[in-house]
């Protein structure tokens, strides 16, 4: 790490201040791109989706759990892989903390893979996770909101991912959708968000963000990060 300046209390407090000031700007435009995302328009969803979870075959209805709001995060697992992808694995380790204040306010939080359901139970288990995670494998579910590919669309490199066409790269991505289901049981999908769009669900990341090395990720992104039992 580069060595910083060390200074006098009176010049750190200054140079905290002019800081203050750009971190308040930065507040006032995060509040304002949050209205604006509050306020895109929704998109009907008819299409019916089965998912397996504890319970057996459910529906993507019932996963609002008596609540108006769902959030599911597109957990990479494919239904061949033995484990979880290590980066959505350290995303997932925040999970269970926040998701008893989301009930709070009307909001279910599930993560969904393809996957068999066995094989997340298992993994969840491992992980000593208590999140409900449910199977989209019998379904389109992944594929429709494009966080999952085919091998034709991989051999193309002109994938549909992150609202653009591209070389994704495996054949799962993380990212994160949201719905609204209405009194009259109509669902919506308000907002979907992948790779960097879904960075502030990682919590240590922020707090990382606050310390002299970062991220510490040399411009290699994140290439320290592994499940939670296989650091050393």
């Amino acid at each position: 790490m580069q060595a910083q300046k060390v200074v006098l209390e009176s010049v750190w407090l200054d140079a905290r201040r002019k800081l203050l000031g750009k971190e308040k700007e930065f507040t006032r435009a995060r509040d304002a791109l949050s209205q604006a995302r509050r306020e895109l328009p929704w998109q009907a969803v008819s299409k019916p989706y089965e998912f397996v979870g504890s319970k057996g075959k459910t529906s993507l209805a019932e996963l609002f759990d008596g609540r108006s709001q769902l959030i599911v995060y597109h957990f990479m697992f494919a239904p061949d892989w033995d484990a979880g992808c290590p980066h959505c694995s350290h995303w997932a380790d925040s999970f269970n903390g926040v998701i008893v204040h989301l009930n709070q306010r009307d909001v279910t939080m599930v993560a969904i893979s393809r996957a068999p359901y066995a094989k997340l139970a298992a993994y969840r288990k491992r992980m000593g996770w208590s999140f409900t995670w449910l199977s989209s494998g019998a379904s389109d579910f992944n594929f429709d909101y494009h966080v999952s590919f085919t091998p034709e669309e991989l051999a193309s490199k002109k994938v549909d991912y992150n609202f653009t066409q591209s070389d994704a790269g495996p054949s799962e991505r993380e990212g994160v959708s949201v719905f609204y289901k209405d009194d009259k049981g109509a669902i919506f999908r308000t907002y979907s968000a992948f790779a960097r769009g879904i960075d502030l669900l990682s919590t240590d990341y922020n707090y990382l963000d606050l310390v002299p090395k970062g991220r510490d990720e040399n411009g290699k992104g994140p290439y320290w990060v592994r499940r939670h039992d296989e650091y050393k």
